[in-house]
């Protein structure tokens, strides 16, 4: 697992840093309310450098990742090193369809593939694809030294990414193509996709670039954003976070990761229970989007309950994974799986016993998405 490249730079500069379990990273510089108005009106840039990396070669890798991971390796388009082809989000499951490890993928344009993950969980990603390993020529190699990655969001990113980069990014590019724009010489790959339920995008240079790259995009006018407004975004989008809201407890449609796998592909690990969930249906809960009735925090595994007239008796229906204030919605918000057939909007919970084994009887209730 490692730090950013940067932290010594945000210490320097005075901002507040958190302690999480992959790692320290950077938490705010101070003004939260700024962050936001800069991801939906102007540019909002963040660090992703603890990002780990994971290089597939070999003449079987194409192959083997197709058989494994839940979306499409075989019929991406394909380019060269001046222009990989198509990348993609993906997922690599259980025997049981349940998520493994989740992680993007990109071509590096000479036949292999790269595979960017959560901040420490290179290592797991590469340990469970090694298992899958027999007869293949198949290399993996951790490079997560070299990854340095930054994300950039905000209707006003691509005209600082293309100020920056002297880059002109196409108006119909796709999600996840790559493309190339340099900073004093050196490649900087550009690849649009969604960060913290905002379009943006992942912006990769070398660890020895990364911190002349960060300063010349809030030149242009880009503001730093942090873990407090990442989270903040990303709440108000329905987007779980792996490790936080997503782990090997859930199926992908569970935690809404539709565009991470493919039902059309053919066989992969887990493939079968995904398959038969669309197929049949049965998810017996799904994330959502609840506004809560007051502005303080609420702990991960507070559960979510509905009286049950019936019964006589309250039901546990749902539970907690992440909160954050919400300018949007202008209170608190959080994440929680709730059980079918108790998922319309405007169905209300009463938050029910903490963690710690507290009671809590404030109030949930399910809520559309802010931003949509």
């Amino acid at each position: 697992m490692q730090n950013s490249p940067l932290l010594e730079m945000h210490h320097a500069r005075s901002a507040r840093i958190a302690s999480t379990p992959a790692g320290d990273t950077l938490l705010t510089y101070g003004d939260v309310p700024g962050e936001y108005e800069a991801a939906t009106k102007g540019a909002l840039l963040f660090d992703e450098t603890a990002r780990g990396l994971i290089h597939v070669t070999g003449s079987d890798a194409k192959d083997f990742l197709h058989r494994l991971l839940t979306n499409h390796v075989k019929s991406l388009p394909s380019g060269n090193e001046a222009a990989p082809g198509l990348g993609n989000a993906n997922l690599l499951l259980t025997g049981k369809g349940k998520i493994a490890e989740q992680f993007h993928l990109a071509q590096d344009g000479k036949g292999g593939y790269l595979l960017s993950t959560e901040p420490g969980r290179a290592l797991p990603l590469m340990t469970a694809l090694d298992m899958y390993l027999f007869v293949d020529d198949v290399q993996l190699t951790d490079q997560s030294q070299t990854h340095a990655p930054l994300s950039i969001v905000g209707p006003d990113a691509q005209g600082i990414v293309e100020q920056c980069l002297g880059l002109a990014v196409p108006s119909d590019a796709a999600p996840y193509t790559p493309l190339f724009g340099a900073l004093a010489g050196e490649s900087v790959r550009v690849t649009p996709m969604s960060r913290a339920g905002c379009d943006g995008f992942l912006l990769e240079s070398s660890p020895a670039q990364v911190a002349e790259l960060w300063d010349a995009l809030l030149a242009a006018g880009a503001k730093t954003g942090g873990l407090a407004i990442h989270d903040i975004l990303r709440v108000e989008a329905c987007v779980g976070k792996f490790g936080v809201d997503v782990d090997d407890s859930i199926y992908p449609q569970e935690a809404r990761l539709e565009p991470a796998f493919s039902l059309d592909k053919g066989c992969y690990i887990g493939q079968e229970v995904v398959a038969k969930i669309d197929t049949y249906g049965g998810l017996n809960k799904r994330l959502m989007l609840l506004r809560v009735d007051h502005d303080n925090p609420v702990a991960a595994g507070t559960r979510l309950e509905r009286f049950d007239e019936k019964r006589d008796a309250w039901r546990d229906l749902g539970v907690v994974t992440s909160w954050g204030y919400s300018f949007a919605i202008d209170g608190g918000c959080v994440l929680a799986y709730i059980k079918r057939r108790h998922q319309d909007v405007g169905t209300e919970f009463r938050l029910g016993e903490l963690p710690d084994g507290e009671d809590n009887r404030e109030t949930a209730r399910i809520v559309d998405l802010p931003r949509e």
